[in-house]
């Protein structure tokens, strides 16, 4: 038994899929550029971290020859723990800014 093809329906699901690439392209292209600045719980270190997790700066403040090794490393292991939260964190916002008109044309 033939079955009729229907291009009505074939045309739609291309154009959603453009669509999806389309943002797909938009979001990765958004999550490379956004950046989120996160500081140690003493202040004294900042790091500047993309969406996508990649570290772009790192900045000190104050004098590393009076600091003790020990409670460095702690804010750093501290600050670098927060960064990689925020960049999840912006990640999901981004996606949900970007993809979520699509989604709630999803149900029509």
């Amino acid at each position: 038994m033939a079955r009729e093809i229907d291009e009505a329906w074939i045309d739609d699901a291309i154009d959603r899929y453009k669509r999806v690439e389309s943002l797909r392209a938009e979001f990765d292209r958004a999550v490379a550029a956004h950046q989120v600045s996160v500081h140690s719980p003493d202040q004294s270190i900042e790091v500047v971290v993309t969406a996508a997790g990649d570290i772009v700066d790192v900045r000190v403040r104050g004098g590393l020859d009076r600091r003790d090794t020990a409670e460095f490393s702690r804010q750093l292991k501290a600050v670098v723990t927060s960064a990689t939260e925020a960049a999840r964190w912006a990640r999901e916002k981004l996606h949900a800014e970007v993809f979520g008109a699509f989604r709630a044309l999803e149900g029509s």
